[in-house]
């Protein structure tokens, strides 16, 4: 997002850590190739397994490294610029934002790969003016994928049910719990406030605005120290 503003160490820490993730992908791409063909015997099939995990859980590392925050108040500075610019550029998430108990912001996340790929952030949990908390985000997925991308998202908590589901459980994987409702162009510009009835509203973007190629499905957000 243009007006996030973003330190020079980590952006020099991201560019390495990225361009590790897509080696170790890389490696794990030429192991496939190695064993496509070939009879799955028992001890194939567990080395297989073994690179599978091996370079996903390196990437997440690598691509974690880059984009953690180094102290609050950056991340609490970050997090109150991307909330002006979503509210900018989408007067929908503003108005939801007037009934909402409690908004979740994660203004930066880096999600990078290959092959096996995630992404990571640190985000911001905001009641009214007070900041009540700190998470992370998080997510891994295998599929033919490419390069590294930037964004962000807020979350919108509109119950006490949310709320307690997210201060309570030791990870809010998205899909179990409260439900989530995304939301891409068309939806937030046919939206009515009058009509909120689900226990949490999404907005993923980036400098372009909503992002409507990306999904939340599976990532897990766990509070952390900061």
């Amino acid at each position: 997002m243009g007006s996030v503003r973003y330190r020079t160490d980590i952006l020099g820490e991201t560019i390495h850590h990225v361009y590790l993730a897509v080696l170790l992908d890389r490696f794990a791409v030429y192991a496939l190739l190695y064993i496509k063909g070939m009879i799955m015997t028992p001890i194939r099939r567990v080395f297989l397994n073994l690179c599978v995990l091996g370079a996903s859980a390196l990437s997440l590392v690598a691509i974690s490294n880059s984009a953690s925050a180094a102290t609050a108040e950056d991340l609490n500075k970050d997090a109150a610029q991307a909330l002006q610019t979503l509210y900018r550029t989408n007067p929908t998430a503003e108005n939801i934002s007037k009934q909402a108990k409690a908004v979740l912001v994660f203004p930066k996340i880096i999600k990078a790969g290959l092959v096996f790929g995630g992404s990571y952030g640190e985000g911001v949990l905001n009641e009214g003016s007070k900041v009540m908390g700190y998470y992370n985000s998080v997510s891994a997925s295998f599929g033919w994928q490419a390069g590294a991308e930037s964004y962000g998202y807020v979350v919108f908590l509109m119950n006490d049910k949310a709320m307690s589901y997210l201060k309570k459980s030791e990870g809010w994987e998205i899909g179990v719990g409260p439900t989530v409702v995304v939301m891409n162009e068309g939806a937030a510009k046919n939206f009515s406030s009058t009509t909120l009835k689900d226990d949490a509203y999404a907005f993923i973007f980036d400098q372009q605005g909503l992002m409507a190629s990306l999904s939340l499905e599976g990532t897990k957000i766990t509070r952390i120290k900061r």
